[in-house]
Formats: structure tokens, sequence, C-alpha cells
């Protein structure tokens, strides 16, 4: 199978390195992540690099970022 159309089959699960450490932080998140176009999300606090993973057909990574940031918190996508 082309690598390319291997990677579209998941270009809709959105990675990121947070600093979204604590319960407290999750559930903050629980709210944001009530926003049109994400379908399903989990926050790892076990990770030492907190890592965010979103499910979403219509959002990019960077409006989750813009997201994540006008509340105070750091976020960068996970390559």
């Amino acid at each position: 199978m082309n690598i390319y159309l291997l990677m579209k089959k998941f270009d809709h699960i959105l990675l990121f390195k947070t600093n979204c450490s604590t319960g407290a932080d999750k559930l903050m998140l629980q709210c944001l992540m009530q926003q049109d176009g994400i379908e399903e999300w989990n926050l790892d606090l076990d990770d030492c690099d907190y890592v965010l993973r979103v499910i979403s057909r219509t959002l990019n990574h960077a409006s989750i970022i813009l997201l994540l940031n006008r509340h105070g918190y750091e976020c960068c996508e996970l390559i």
C-alpha cells in the first residue's frame, strides 16, 4: 500500500505534547473539548509529555493549539 494512502487514513487523529499534568487540567480540557468538530479526545497523565489525542475530521493541529494556548496551556504537535 502506498505510504501516502496509509497516512491519509489517520489524518483525523491529532497528537499533542502538553503541560496539562493534573486532574484539574483534565477537567478543564473536558470543557474545552466540547467544541464542535471534536469527536473524541484523551489526555494521558501518565506520559511524561502529557499527550493529548484528539479525533477530528474538521479541525487541524493549529486550531487545537490555539484553543489550549488561549486558556494558558502549552501545546505543540507531536510528529
